[in-house]
């Protein structure tokens, strides 16, 4: 399909045919959802970028030690997790329609399967809608805004858990939603924190902000081994046999 021919569909709900010259994403444009993914969708050399609220973000250039890397360690981790928890799902970079003023693109998410009672699901044309259970953002240069906008939008649609790595900083805060508020918890005495809407998703903090991947993904497995993780796995596949 030809970039004319793509410009000229219809946008995703059902308006009229999206212009051939459209304007281009901006940091700082005010639009809405739909407008927001029109031009989105007029753009596919573009890779990344976020509607929160309402206002327009265009990151910047990716770099390896601040971003990529730190990237690459907690896919292998979110995603080991997932191969071992059948009827829970990861995804990196989907955008998310959380609500009308929001269609963010978060680094990494952590869901649980519709069928198996979680709180988003997978829209017709393939994107997320609602709040997945757990998001994490790697934080270099976008530290204000995911500490502080991002994460009250996120607690406002309900997202369960939220991960945020200042990767600069070489910290780590991880929040729980507990009765519409986010509580951070704390590392125990072994660095380790443990998310309470997935049983077994142990993260050893220390290991991982001195870069020990090896013991990272060896506390994982404990987390995995453990009987509460295979009651989750068994509470899960009851959940899905009964939404066939």
């Amino acid at each position: 399909m030809t970039q004319t021919q793509r410009n000229s569909q219809s946008d995703p709900y059902g308006n009229r045919p999206t212009s051939t010259k459209l304007p281009p994403l901006e940091t700082g444009d005010h639009l809405s959802r739909a407008e927001f993914e029109r031009r989105y969708e007029a753009m596919p050399y573009l890779k990344k970028a976020e509607l929160i609220e309402g206002v327009v973000y265009v990151p910047a250039a990716l770099r390896f030690k601040s971003h990529a890397k730190p990237h690459g360690w907690l896919i292998t981790w979110l995603g080991t997790y997932e191969m071992a928890t059948p009827g829970v799902e990861m995804g990196d970079n989907p955008t998310v329609r959380l609500d009308l003023d929001n269609d963010p693109q978060p680094d990494i998410v952590l869901l649980i399967d519709p069928a198996a009672g979680g709180q988003s699901r997978i829209s017709e044309d393939d994107y997320i809608e609602g709040a997945p259970e757990l998001i994490v953002e790697i934080a270099a240069s976008s530290a204000s805004i995911d500490l502080h906008t991002k994460k009250q939008v996120y607690r406002r649609n309900g997202v369960q858990e939220y991960v945020v790595w200042q990767s600069l900083d070489n910290k780590l805060d991880w929040f729980w939603l507990n009765e519409g508020e986010y509580v951070a918890l704390s590392p125990d005495a072994d660095g380790m924190i443990r998310s309470r809407m997935f049983p077994g998703f142990w993260l050893d903090v220390v290991a991982l902000c001195a870069g020990n991947m090896t013991q990272v993904m060896q506390r994982l497995q404990v987390g995995i081994q453990s009987p509460a993780h295979a009651e989750f796995v068994q509470q899960l596949a009851a959940r899905r046999g009964a939404n066939p």
